[in-house]
């Protein structure tokens, strides 16, 4: 028979604790846009500079079209910003937070090889 402990006190401190369910679905979202090969490529891109549609597709040697298609995505979750710069649209990086969620990313995956 397995032994029964009460984790009632802990059950009760992450209750206080978590966000509401439509918070942590938001938070599921965000992490999905991760999760995409194509647009890691097109953000990590836009970390040393802002850069137009044109300039990406021949970075990646991808289409026009599928990078316009994922910059789309990119932006309407706040991930990237555009402006205007004559009759072109560059593209850069919304804010240091997306820097640092990759940047966090690389980090979990290339402990192990510092360690070594």
């Amino acid at each position: 028979m397995a032994h029964k402990h009460d984790h009632s006190q802990a059950i009760k401190a992450v209750c206080e604790q978590l966000p509401s369910d439509e918070l942590l679905c938001d938070l599921g979202d965000l992490f999905k846009l991760f999760g995409d090969t194509t647009r890691i490529k097109i953000l990590y891109s836009l970390f040393e500079s802002e850069l137009c549609v044109c300039a990406i597709a021949e970075l990646l040697k991808m289409e026009q079209s599928a990078i316009s298609h994922q910059l789309k995505i990119l932006k309407d979750a706040k991930l990237v910003g555009c402006r205007r710069s004559g009759r072109t649209n560059v593209y850069f990086l919304a804010d240091d937070h997306v820097r640092s969620i990759i940047y966090q990313g690389f980090e979990h995956l290339t402990e192990d090889e510092e360690k070594q």
